[in-house]
């Protein structure tokens, strides 16, 4: 499987378009979203063509592939225009033989993650800023935010292919890797 891993749209129109256009180029056979799709929430700017309407439209012709979780700033009201479940607060995947736990990170943090076997790869969201690192034989993966990087760094998304994540920039180009071990 070849899942194409993002977060944090906060109802950017813009850069949803351009996550779709990476999601079809990828030839993904999932969209992982890690919350915070369609508001920008009361700390954030107004991302780039801030069209809440749109964007969910937009995510919703992909509804059939998209396994989302719910983000700090995503509403029982945000649920009610999306035509797939974003109110888990987090997922358990299991691909090419890893587990892949999915949350937004603000209600289980990485700091304080849910309880997971060796092996595993917890991807989180809700900072805005990449993140690769391994603690206790479990990888820490952050895609960064596609509409509303904070920091030093650019809108981006992750593909997981094969027990490797690719992190690339929303243009496409890759600039880090992490491994699951077997």
């Amino acid at each position: 499987m070849r899942f194409l891993i993002a977060s944090d749209l906060h109802g950017s129109a813009y850069f949803t378009r351009l996550l779709l256009e990476r999601f079809r180029e990828e030839k993904a056979d999932r969209l992982l979203l890690l919350g915070d799709l369609l508001y920008h929430g009361p700390r954030n700017a107004l991302p780039r063509e801030y069209d809440p309407a749109s964007t969910a439209a937009m995510l919703n012709e992909y509804r059939d592939v998209i396994l989302a979780v719910k983000g700090n700033c995503d509403s029982a009201v945000d649920q009610m225009v999306l035509d797939f479940p974003i109110e888990a607060p987090y997922l358990l995947l299991f691909a090419d033989g890893f587990s892949l736990y999915l949350t937004h990170g603000d209600v289980f943090p990485p700091e304080k993650p849910m309880p997971m076997p060796r092996g595993s790869a917890y991807l989180f969201g809700h900072i805005h800023v990449p993140v690769n690192e391994t603690r206790d034989g479990i990888l820490f993966l952050n895609p960064g935010s596609a509409a509303i990087p904070k920091g030093d760094s650019v809108n981006s998304y992750m593909v997981f292919e094969k027990g490797v994540f690719t992190f690339k920039n929303i243009s496409g180009a890759p600039y880090d890797e992490a491994a699951l071990r077997a």
